[in-house]
């Protein structure tokens, strides 16, 4: 069990002093946003990782030999920042780089057992803090919600 401050009550957003903006969407997104972000940087405070970090250790466990183009496409990140956190994760050893068996002028990415393993300990963090979330919701209410993010997103 990974232990965390998920369990935390994270302090409401007092809007009696913001005025009109209290009507304004994008405001409570960001609000719901900032919110959601803090928790899970407490959350993952002792594994110190960041979101797209983890993201990038989950995409190459679940696809092994990916290569690191199609990584930045598929998480929507541009390819510096793709290449910098590729290298920060090399670096501490979670992800091994290799040649692509069709083009060898493509990098292809693994993760390296202590990567497996500090995912491992990451999805579990996830997990508390994806309970800590819909915890808020109804099972209906997270469909919803969801599928009203989708409309934006996509």
């Amino acid at each position: 069990m990974v232990e965390s401050a998920a369990s935390n009550v994270v302090p409401p957003v007092d809007l009696s002093d913001v005025g009109e903006i209290r009507d304004i969407l994008g405001f409570h997104i960001r609000l719901a946003y900032v919110t959601v972000y803090r928790h899970f940087m407490e959350t993952f405070s002792d594994l110190d990782l960041t979101q797209k970090q983890v993201s990038v250790l989950w995409l190459v466990s679940d696809n092994p030999g990916v290569a690191q183009t199609d990584l930045a496409q598929r998480l929507h990140m541009d390819r510096a920042t793709t290449m910098g956190i590729i290298n920060r994760l090399e670096g501490r050893g979670l992800l091994r780089r290799g040649p692509s068996p069709q083009d060898r002028r493509r990098k292809t990415l693994y993760l390296t057992p202590a990567g497996e393993e500090v995912l491992k300990r990451a999805k579990a963090a996830i997990w508390e803090h994806e309970n800590w979330l819909k915890s808020r919701f109804t099972k209906r209410e997270v469909q919803t919600l969801m599928g009203l993010l989708d409309r934006i997103h996509t």
